[in-house]
């Protein structure tokens, strides 16, 4: 065959792969079903073990390299996840006959809660400024101003910025609503006040966390946190949205919340933050020392680069208004300016210590594979 021919056959055989793809997501759907009638969760950690080792044998046995085999068959797994999880939500979810208001819901995350409550059979209104989204087909009741509704929703959800949040919380404690309330801030202490607000007036109120973003797809190994105000019902409904997922749900108190967030977010973005901006006042220019990147640089410009390409004035926000944002923030100057002490001294030992104190923190770190 020519060149031509080769790339036609390819081409079949690309379509022919497809072909196979849809076809396994089809199986996994009557799994899915089949693992609900009879009861059994939607992730089997032992069966996915057996296929990704059957797949690197067979691989082996065909000539092909087995690590490209787990490579795809993990990605098949993690598409028949997402086809079976929606699917158990869909039929898990509790809000047929409910309606849920999202203040800010043409936002990225609001979007996505909007879609996430639709799926479980809520009747969804939409409020915010921005305006309805040009689409004909839009599936959900829209109002430009969340003031200008009568509230008489079983849930209501807070997915503007944090700055414009608290103030919505505290108007919404004016109005009482008998829904039950809740924020889907990255920061909990800036929110106080509001919290605060609906508390004394009697509302039904929480606040969550989903510690991923709008573009996730499977919740398996994600967190979803859940702050606990001492309402249990405001809590146990806000859980229950995502009882039929694979989330992995945390409660902890507001203060809690926002000192850990100050290392898992803070430090996290104020480190990629750091990093790619001395490489921009390095002086030099990107695509030479992509020349010479390592497999540990590529990996840290891959994490900078989705950083850097993020909100500013959000990831601000997440530094600037943690009341124990300063606390990582300092701690990473301290840890920059002791290594930046044992290489200018030459003190190898004290290099070594602290290789040697993050080697026996890190293999503490306790993931769900």
């Amino acid at each position: 065959m020519n060149l031509q021919e080769l790339r036609e056959r390819l081409s079949e055989v690309d379509r022919q792969l497809l072909a196979l793809v849809a076809e396994r997501q089809r199986l996994s759907r009557e799994v899915a079903e089949a693992k609900r009638s009879e009861g059994r969760a939607t992730r089997d950690y032992t069966r996915e073990r057996e296929v990704l080792m059957q797949a690197r044998a067979t691989a082996d046995s065909l000539g092909i390299s087995p690590a490209l085999a787990e490579s795809v068959l993990r990605l098949l797994i993690r598409g028949s996840l997402t086809t079976q999880e929606r699917i158990r939500v869909a039929a898990g979810g509790r809000g047929d006959g409910k309606s849920a208001l999202v203040i800010g819901g043409t936002g990225k995350m609001g979007r996505w809660f909007s879609e996430f409550m639709a799926s479980q059979g809520y009747t969804v209104t939409v409020a915010d400024p921005a305006g309805k989204p040009d689409n004909a087909a839009y599936p959900y009741t829209y109002v430009a101003d969340w003031r200008e509704s009568g509230l008489d929703y079983d849930l209501i959800v807070v997915a503007t910025p944090l700055k414009i949040a608290n103030v919505v919380l505290q108007e919404l404690a004016e109005r009482k609503p008998r829904g039950v309330v809740f924020d889907i801030g990255s920061l909990k202490t800036p929110l106080r006040q509001g919290i605060d607000a609906l508390q004394s007036a009697g509302v039904k109120v929480t606040s969550v966390h989903p510690m991923f973003g709008p573009d996730t797809e499977l919740l398996s190994g994600r967190h979803v946190i859940f702050i606990d105000m001492g309402n249990r019902e405001a809590v146990d409904a806000a859980r229950e949205l995502f009882g039929s997922t694979m989330a992995e749900q945390v409660v902890m108190g507001l203060d809690e919340h926002d000192r850990l967030i100050a290392y898992v977010l803070g430090l996290s973005h104020a480190l990629n933050i750091a990093f790619f901006t001395a490489l921009a006042e390095s002086g030099e220019a990107a695509p030479r020392l992509a020349q010479l990147s390592s497999t540990t640089y590529d990996a840290q410009v891959d994490v900078a680069t989705k950083v850097a390409g993020e909100s500013p004035d959000l990831y601000f926000e997440i530094q600037h208004l943690n009341d124990y944002g300063r606390e990582s923030l300092l701690a990473l100057r301290g840890a920059v300016e002791k290594l930046l002490q044992s290489v200018s001294t030459g003190d190898s030992p004290a290099f070594t210590a602290m290789m040697q104190r993050g080697r026996e923190y890190l293999a503490g770190r306790v993931r769900n594979d």
